[in-house]
């Protein structure tokens, strides 16, 4: 799978020292994937959260934070959408939120 905006991971990681090595092992795993289906997701990360509009939700650190993305399945593609902390995702509507 291709990760688009992994600035926006970066950037995060700057402020929360602590997501670094969980964000970029993720990284690496997904970008070694290629999902076809939402259940591939579920095998790969049983605590993944599957949305509509093809997003899905990670459990960062410990459920410490939370990584919002959208699943191009035929393209290959995984956009960033949003990462925060868990007390910021509460906040927003994962199925709409859209990189500021």
């Amino acid at each position: 799978m291709r990760v688009i905006a992994v600035s926006a991971l970066r950037e995060f990681w700057a402020v929360h020292p602590d997501a670094r090595a969980p964000l970029q092992a993720w990284y690496r795993e997904v970008a070694a994937a290629s999902w076809t289906t939402p259940a591939e997701i579920k095998t790969q990360y049983g605590s993944a959260s599957i949305l509509k509009k093809r997003r899905v939700v990670f459990n960062i650190t410990g459920n410490a934070y939370r990584l919002v993305v959208s699943v191009a399945f035929r393209l290959q593609i995984v956009y960033v959408k949003f990462v925060g902390t868990h007390e910021a995702y509460d906040a927003i509507d994962a199925e709409t939120v859209e990189p500021v």
